[in-house]
Parts: structure tokens; C-alpha cells; sequence
């Protein structure tokens, strides 16, 4: 992308960006709606109904991303009624954008924004290396959250259906057929406790790429067809472990679970922080 274009992008989104009192930003999405180039409220919230299919499929919660924000406004004569809007977050805009008519440029324009300010989030390679394991660990959890977010959202657009089957897929693949119970039997953990939680850094980015590999190939299925996206993560998980080895790299399940879990160093670090 060239500069002119990226400040364009920044102008018009940056723009209509709002922060509130906890510092956290937010889209309105009337306003945001004019900026993608809809004219019709009815036809940008069929889109926003979309896109909160897509976030529910990704296991977050759409009312924490899709806040209810109404108003009432004028409609001459003293009279007034309740107009229907929101606050977006960041990665409810993403939902939006990739849910939206790509026929349009400024739905393209949207894409590319909101996926380039969240890759501008992340860390450098350097800073990344400077990381304590627990601070990596950290923050390779994070990115398989946000990871799975997008995945299962795209996996659903695809037509997955059963999301067990399909997340088993990409394990087995990457464990040399081990579903997500058995890796959790492997690794001694309690009733419902996440696998992910419970990895080391390695296994952690191993996971990750995964995650990405298999988002970038299901972009590219064009009809719905839930046995072949199941596949695909089969095969990315695979594709990677082979790699693995290729490289003469530890095996994911020869990899030592920490002693630790991701929400036993978040706990840890709250009571420091205190």
C-alpha cells in the first residue's frame, strides 16, 4: 500500500474514531455507514447483522462488541423518534468490513484499515525476543484468541457447522491425530480447562500459525462446504507438524507443559499490581 493511500485511510477512518472516558475507542456505526458508502440504514444493518452472526460463531460475545447506542432525533414538530445505532469496537468493524459488498471501494478501503492498524498493534520481532517466557506466553495467547475470533467467523461463512470437529481437524493434524481431549488427558489438566492456556510459548506459535494458515486458506474457498474447510485444517495442521520436523524443531506434544497456567500469570500479575 503507498502513503497516500494509508494517510487516505487513516483521514476518513481515524476520523470518525471516539474515545470514552476509559480510554477505549469506538465507532459510531451511522457514521461509520456513510463512510463505507450506504445510503440505506436497512441495507448497512443487514450487513451489521452479518457480522454479529460472525462474532457469535467466533465465541465472543456480540453485545460486548455491537453496544446498543440509540437516540432519539428530531423529526420536525417538536416531534421525535428512536433512531437505531451503535458502538462498534475495532474488531466489530473488521466483522463489518468483511461482511459488507466488495464491490465497493471503500468496503476494500475498510479491509485493508483495519486489518493493517491491528498488524500495527503487534510487537517487532526485536521486542518479541526481549520477552520474558511468561510475557511471551502472554502474548502468543492473545494472538490465538484473536486468531480463532476471525478463523471461526470465516470457518462459518464457509459453512462449518460443527465447530468441534472442525477444531479437532486442525489439532490432529498438528499432534499426529490427538483431538483437543486427548492433548488435555496428555497434559493432566482439570475438566474444562483450555489446552491453550497450558502451553509454553513454542507450542503457543506453532498453534498461531496454524490459526492464520488456515484462516488465509478458507478466504480463498469460494462455495460452502463444511467438509472441505474441516479438511483444509486438517491439512494446514499437518503441513506445519511435517515442517516441524523437516527443521528438526520439537514435536508439539514433546513439548513440556508449564507449571503454570495463562490464568494463573494473569492472576499473579494483578496481585502485583495491586
Amino acid at each position: 500500500m503507498n502513503n497516500n493511500l494509508e494517510e487516505y485511510q487513516n483521514s476518513i477512518f481515524e476520523s470518525i474514531k471516539h474515545i470514552d472516558e476509559q480510554g477505549n475507542e469506538y465507532w459510531f456505526a451511522r457514521e461509520l455507514q456513510k463512510t463505507l458508502g450506504y445510503t440505506e440504514w436497512r441495507k448497512f444493518d443487514n450487513v451489521i447483522s452479518k457480522a454479529k452472526i460472525a462474532c457469535e460463531a467466533s465465541n465472543i460475545g456480540a453485545s460486548e462488541q455491537f453496544v446498543g447506542a440509540d437516540k432519539m432525533v428530531s423529526i420536525g414538530s417538536d416531534a421525535k423518534r428512536r433512531q437505531k445505532d451503535y458502538k462498534l469496537s475495532r474488531y466489530a468493524c473488521y466483522l463489518i468490513a468483511q461482511n459488507g459488498d466488495s464491490r465497493k471501494e471503500s468496503i476494500a478501503l475498510a479491509q485493508s484499515y483495519f486489518a493493517i492498524q491491528t498488524r500495527k498493534m503487534e510487537l517487532t520481532e526485536n521486542e518479541y525476543h526481549k520477552l520474558s517466557e511468561d510475557e511471551k506466553r502472554l502474548y502468543r495467547r492473545k494472538q490465538t484468541k484473536d486468531g480463532n475470533r476471525v478463523l471461526y467467523g470465516i470457518a462459518k461463512e464457509k459453512g462449518v457447522k460443527n465447530f468441534d470437529k472442525f477444531t479437532n481437524a486442525g489439532y490432529k493434524g498438528l499432534y499426529n491425530g490427538e483431538t483437543a481431549d486427548d492433548i488435555a488427558k496428555r497434559k493432566g489438566l482439570r475438566y474444562r480447562e483450555d489446552i491453550l492456556d497450558n502451553m509454553g510459548s513454542a507450542e503457543l506459535g506453532a498453534n498461531v500459525f496454524r490459526i492464520t494458515q488456515t484462516e488465509a486458506l478458507l478466504e480463498k474457498q469460494k462455495d460452502q462446504n463444511e467438509e472441505l474447510a474441516t479438511n483444509t485444517h486438517y491439512i494446514v495442521g499437518k503441513a506445519i507438524r511435517k515442517t516441524i520436523e523437516e527443521l528438526g524443531g520439537t514435536m508439539p506434544e514433546d513439548l513440556p507443559t508449564p507449571k503454570k497456567s495463562i490464568k494463573e500469570i494473569e492472576k499473579d500479575n494483578l496481585k502485583i499490581k495491586q
